[in-house]
């Protein structure tokens, strides 16, 4: 009898519904739709930047600018004013003029009565010397004049008595020319005498000195109870109503450079206060080494703020425009070969042709001859997605177009 065996039946894995599958999905997919409404949503809300622009959808899905939003930095307000072209200088004020006093005669000072800093008016005392030898001369030439003047009166008496012996031929011709000699010799010794005699009483006047002209005293070079020779300084006297600035100028830009130019400059110690002045000379030759030269400016210093030796540094104008609307160079588009700027009418970017005038770079602003008017509103910042007919808005009100700058032209 044959036993037969069965093979076993292999397990069958026990399988479980996953239940939690779909609620999971649905989750998921609502939160994906609710991210990608709010996300809709905030790109709407979204300000755009300068240059950006507010968007919709349009017919075809494309994003669709309705309006440009532009900061005040990107615009600028035309003004009509005048433009400048400058050349920059610098260089020291010296005084227009200035005198060193010295001493005319010898002699102790006895005392000086103006020190450094003091202002002085022309013909005022600044200092005396011991004037005992003065006086002495002045008496011994008067005394030389008393004694020329005696010979002189005596030989005209010897001449008048010649005269009258001669008119009886008492004497010879010979024996009056003799004595009419003598007096003409008395009269030049007479004059010869009063003419030293002056010149004493001016040595003695010189012991007093005064200020040749009025301003300040710079320099006191002599002190009471010294000895002073004859042209030894004794003061430096300045006026600083008038100075000179003394600049250089690179021997390439003279040309530019004409008498009577306005100059504007500022000096260290005065940075809130403009100074002018006027060219008055240029110097014929270049300054060796630098190979440039001088020019001497004129300046009014009445309210004598200004002293000798300050450094200034500014610049002349060269060349002056009309008063015209300026417009900032960074708004000049070229156009197909003309010259337009974008200007902001009604709202709208409108591009308007301009004729330029005068230019200067450094400042950034250039003078317009034609096409736009003083208040035109344009735009200064190059936005690629802003074009002629755009919608824009400005939120604040532009800022007027700089004036012109030291520079140089």
């Amino acid at each position: 009898m044959k036993i037969e065996s069965v093979p076993l039946a292999q397990a069958q894995p026990t399988s479980r519904p996953r239940r939690w599958k779909k609620p999971v999905a649905a989750l998921l997919i609502v939160l994906l739709a609710g991210g990608g409404w709010v996300a809709m949503q905030k790109s709407k809300a979204v300000t755009a930047k300068p240059g950006s622009a507010q968007a919709g959808a349009g017919k075809d899905g494309a994003p669709k600018v309705d309006v440009y939003e532009l900061s005040s930095a990107d615009v600028a307000a035309v003004e009509a004013r005048e433009l400048r072209q400058n050349l920059p200088l610098s260089g020291s004020l010296a005084p227009l003029s200035q005198a060193t006093v010295k001493a005319k005669v010898s002699g102790v000072v006895l005392e000086t009565a103006v020190q450094e800093g003091m202002s002085v008016t022309a013909g005022q005392v600044i200092a005396r010397l011991d004037a005992a030898d003065q006086r002495a001369r002045v008496a011994q030439q008067q005394a030389a004049l008393d004694e020329a003047s005696a010979r002189l009166s005596l030989a005209k008496k010897n001449n008048a008595n010649s005269g009258a012996l001669l008119k009886q031929n008492y004497i010879s011709q010979n024996a009056y020319d003799t004595t009419q000699n003598s007096v003409e010799l008395a009269q030049a010794s007479v004059k010869a005498m009063a003419a030293q005699l002056e010149l004493a009483r001016i040595a003695l006047a010189d012991t007093v000195i005064r200020a040749p002209l009025a301003g300040v005293v710079s320099k006191r070079h002599a002190q009471a109870g010294e000895k002073v020779a004859p042209d030894m300084p004794v003061f430096t006297i300045v006026d600083l109503r008038q100075l000179t600035l003394e600049a250089q100028v690179p021997a390439s830009d003279v040309p530019r450079v004409k008498i009577g130019q306005e100059v504007r400059f500022k000096v260290d110690g005065f940075a809130a206060r403009d100074f002018t002045g006027t060219v008055a000379r240029i110097n014929p030759t270049t300054e060796a080494g630098s190979r440039a030269m001088l020019v001497y400016i004129s300046v009014d210093n009445r309210d004598a703020v200004l002293r000798g030796g300050m450094f200034a540094k500014g610049d002349i104008t060269t060349a002056k425009s009309a008063v015209a609307p300026l417009v900032p160079l960074a708004a000049v588009r070229d156009d197909k070969g003309r010259q337009v700027v974008y200007t902001i009418v009604a709202d709208k970017v409108v591009a308007q042709p301009v004729t330029l005038g005068m230019r200067n770079e450094d400042a950034g602003m250039a003078q317009v001859t034609a096409g736009l008017a003083a208040g035109a509103t344009v735009i200064v910042a190059k936005l690629d997605g802003v074009k002629p007919g755009n919608k824009v808005r400005v939120g604040a009100a532009p800022a007027l177009a700089a004036t012109t700058a030291p520079a140089k032209g």
